[in-house]
């Protein structure tokens, strides 16, 4: 759905995105992370034939960014939220989103019926013949996402879309995009929300100018810090603490708040072993699981090397 080959656009001589080679494929939602200046919004819009690379290119589909008549294909076929959304205030929710459609030459019929659609899913509906200069942050931007969809595109980026809503918008437009997952939508997604990026994307790609990893939440843990199993015992003894290690398979010992934590291969294989030696020893376990490591300590630690 989306490739490119060594992606670099510099402004005034400042590398904003070095040497971006990256695929996303049809029917994922994929996330970028990182942080501010990293190069995520200049990447969206080169992407979205907004601007144009300085070397290297990049493809939606069979159309590549910046060549025409491709750029105009490409801007038929995504929608986009940007991060400022610019909606006509002084017009209504309903009349915003008409004219975005009519732009996009949706039909008028079809038009009508998207638009009570999409506000209908952000439960905006009957509000539709407000001015916009009436909504809240969070209800603008809920309109903002419906524009971006007004034309059903086969690839929607979105730059930030909870910033700066509310708990309870912000859950409203993370159902949103979840409901579009579950339908299938190709998504591509720019958030410091890491908590946002661990819950809706399948992968995730960790952005500081050059791309430093790729790979699901679960990968980007497992390949950076390993797999770990976490035991609670009653009480933990020196004599507890050494059969675990004696273990042939155990890579590492940590003890943490009265319990361990193993670094090993494979804790679903291990983990009966584990016990046995902690029991053996006169250990009484509390809990024994698979410790996962948050995708907040992996962007901290990726983030951390790369500057």
């Amino acid at each position: 759905m989306i490739r490119t080959e060594e992606l670099t656009r510099t402004f005034n001589g400042t590398v904003a995105v070095d040497s971006l080679s990256l695929e996303v494929f049809e029917g994922e939602v994929f996330g970028f992370i990182g942080p501010n200046g990293a190069g995520k919004t200049t990447t969206v819009r080169i992407l979205c034939c907004l601007i144009g690379p300085t070397s290297g290119r990049a493809f939606i589909g069979e159309n590549e960014c910046g060549r025409e008549p491709d750029s105009m294909n490409i801007r038929q076929m995504v929608g986009l939220l940007p991060e400022s959304p610019g909606l006509y205030e002084r017009l209504s929710a309903y009349r915003n989103l008409d004219f975005y459609g009519q732009l996009y030459g949706v039909k008028d019929g079809e038009r009508a019926e998207r638009i009570k659609e999409l506000l209908t899913k952000l439960k905006i509906w009957k509000r539709r013949d407000e001015a916009i200069s009436t909504f809240s942050k969070g209800m603008r931007q809920k309109i903002a996402i419906a524009r971006a969809l007004v034309h059903k595109p086969r690839l929607l980026f979105l730059d930030e879309p909870t910033a700066g809503l509310d708990p309870e918008a912000a859950r409203t437009v993370r159902r949103f995009i979840l409901n579009l997952k579950k339908e299938g939508g190709t998504i591509f997604l720019n958030t410091h929300n890491l908590y946002e990026a661990e819950r809706l994307c399948d992968r995730i790609g960790v952005l500081n100018t050059r791309l430093i990893a790729v790979g699901s939440p679960e990968e980007l843990a497992r390949r950076y810090w390993g797999r770990t199993t976490a035991v609670r015992v009653k009480t933990l003894t020196p004599r507890i603490m050494e059969a675990v290690k004696a273990l042939d398979f155990v890579v590492s010992v940590q003890e943490q708040d009265g319990g361990l934590l193993i670094s090993l291969d494979d804790p679903d294989e291990r983990n009966p072993a584990i016990a046995r030696a902690v029991m053996e020893n006169g250990g009484e376990i509390q809990s024994i699981s698979e410790f996962k490591h948050g995708l907040e300590e992996v962007y901290l630690k990726l983030i951390g090397e790369s500057t």
